[in-house]
């Protein structure tokens, strides 16, 4: 698993006035899925699709979407599982693999065009530059949005990998060369998931396909460091942090 249930984004709010609202988006093949939409009290004409990790959507996701939004940036946080387990809320028993192993990198592409047309939309703000982020399983997925024909301004993934998807398709280091848009990735240096020659897999990826790009490593940190409770980790939760606005503003 990724983040535990009780976890909570390494961001301290800043208290601005940010509206929410959970929602229930349709994607072009009839599927409907939970998504929580964070407005920016003062909008910078930008937005973003969080891809959670493996739990799907829950609160950690819902908060970050709320720091997000704080900082000028309209978010949707997106949830997996509304092809096998409708759009009801779920508590922390909730057996997330069981439907992880169900979904598919067309179903997970879908929804977050969905999801970006929403931020396109009067209503999801009308955003110019649209993004993604993801984590773990969402960290790979996000990546593979830039060759989906979403019309991305950028790609952000923490700690995903570079190879196929759960479905057996594949993955970022293979599509690499059908990216339009740059890309970030933020990794884990002590990830037991995610040694260092699958980093270096996904920057030569990366590299080969002419991609504008950062790979950025933290050295000694774990799997699922950007997480509050990981007190010795702030510095490199507040780097990646920083990373993320910077990226957002440069190609916006």
């Amino acid at each position: 698993m990724c983040v535990p249930p009780d976890a909570e984004p390494p961001i301290v709010s800043n208290g601005a006035p940010v509206e929410t609202k959970l929602m229930t988006l349709t994607a072009s093949d009839g599927n409907r899925f939970a998504a929580f939409v964070a407005k920016a009290p003062t909008p910078t004409g930008a937005g973003i699709v969080i891809l959670p990790d493996v739990r799907g959507l829950f609160k950690f996701y819902e908060d970050l979407a709320v720091r997000f939004a704080e900082q000028g940036i309209n978010a949707v946080a997106i949830d997996y599982f509304g092809r096998t387990a409708g759009v009801g809320e779920r508590d922390a028993d909730f057996p997330f693999m069981d439907h992880v192993a169900q979904t598919t990198a067309a179903g997970v592409a879908a929804d977050t065009r969905a999801a970006v047309e929403y931020l396109r939309s009067p209503e999801g703000g009308a955003n110019r530059s649209i993004f993604t982020v993801g984590f773990c399983f969402g960290g790979a997925q996000s990546w593979l949005q830039a060759a989906n024909g979403h019309g991305l301004a950028g790609a952000i993934g923490f700690y995903g990998r570079p190879g196929p998807t759960r479905d057996g398709a594949p993955g970022p280091a293979a599509r690499a060369k059908e990216m339009t848009c740059p890309v970030l990735a933020l990794m884990a240096g002590a990830d037991q998931g995610i040694p260092p020659e699958a980093v270096d897999e996904l920057r030569t990826a990366f590299e080969q396909a002419g991609l504008r790009h950062e790979v950025v490593v933290y050295p000694g940190a774990p799997h699922s460091f950007f997480d509050r409770s990981y007190e010795q980790y702030a510095e490199a939760s507040a780097d990646a942090w920083r990373r993320c606005l910077a990226f957002i503003r440069e190609n916006s």
